[in-house]
């Protein structure tokens, strides 16, 4: 059996070595990058950050799988797969550990914005103690766009902080308010609401045509003055130009992205000169979630090199 894996050999934590180790007899190719050209002579595809769409998968002579390691599939035109009899398969995030994983990159950055991170270094290089002044994040408000399990995993923490939980879902239904200790729930269609009243934003949404660019300039004008936003969706959720302007401003406090509208970001990109704290979209890259992932995707791959033979 023939996998390919569509990103740099070392990319992901290293996870194409543990597959190689696993399962010696399946034979992994590395793409090399995103950008795949044909799909011909794979029995399975780890399609990671790259399009999968009906033109790449006339390519297919024999794929039988399409294996995501993580739960995002936007990328991946399903239906144009399902119609050549292709199955496609992801992670949950809530079984793998790596909405949790999430979750504590999100809660790190909220404090390394509230506590104003970027500044440290010019204390200490200055000798001067006492500073920068930070904020507390007991007592402030956290709105969390999208409560699917990355979602809820953050509520469950954001507890613990004391902090009051705002959220948006696709249905605004009281119970799952009431189950997730929501001051207040509601739809996408009423985010303006969740926004102005939020000094935490964060957003765990999927980048789809509801949700693309949900954050633009006429959105950032109803978020509360000086508040921060923290991206651990899908940097398509996000239109960087508005973003910008907003930073600039000082409309927003500031920032925190782990997810960007082009992947890898440009690192002269100058929003890094903002108050931005920028991670490559390491969220689910933990010891817990890499295990997690690996061995659900493991599994399902071994089944599959069974069923070839």
């Amino acid at each position: 059996m023939r996998v390919l894996f569509a990103a740099e050999e070392d990319a992901w934590g290293g996870i194409l070595a543990k597959f190689r180790q696993a399962l010696p007899d399946v034979e992994f190719v590395a793409a090399g990058g995103y950008e795949l050209k044909t799909l011909a002579g794979f029995d399975a595809l780890i399609p990671t950050m790259s399009r999968v769409d009906a033109p790449l998968l006339a390519t297919a002579d024999r794929l039988k799988l399409i294996q995501q390691i993580g739960a995002g599939l936007e990328g991946v035109d399903r239906q144009a797969a399902e119609a050549r009899g292709i199955e496609v398969a992801n992670v949950p995030t809530d079984i793998s550990g790596n909405a949790d994983s999430v979750a504590e990159l999100g809660i790190w950055m909220m404090l390394g914005l509230a506590r104003q991170a970027k500044r440290i270094p010019e204390f200490l290089a200055d000798r001067q103690l006492g500073g920068p002044i930070g904020m507390g994040l007991k007592g402030k408000t956290a709105g969390i766009v999208g409560l699917g399990g990355l979602g809820q995993a953050l509520a469950r923490r954001l507890h613990a902080f004391d902090m009051t939980l705002l959220g948006i879902k696709r249905h605004a239904d009281p119970a799952v308010a009431e189950r997730h200790g929501l001051a207040w729930l509601g739809t996408l269609e009423e985010l303006p609401t969740l926004l102005a009243r939020a000094d935490f934003v964060v957003l765990t949404l999927p980048d789809t045509p509801q949700t693309h660019h949900l954050i633009d300039a006429t959105s950032l004008a109803t978020f509360k003055p000086g508040s921060f936003l923290i991206n651990l969706g899908r940097g398509g959720l996000v239109e960087r130009e508005a973003l910008l302007q907003a930073l600039r401003s000082g409309r927003l406090g500031g920032a925190g992205l782990d997810v960007f509208w082009e992947e890898p970001p440009d690192p002269a990109d100058p929003i890094f000169a903002q108050n931005v704290i920028a991670t490559p979209h390491v969220g689910g890259m933990t010891d817990v979630s890499t295990q997690g992932i690996f061995e659900i995707a493991c599994d399902r791959l071994r089944r599959l090199a069974r069923e070839c033979g």
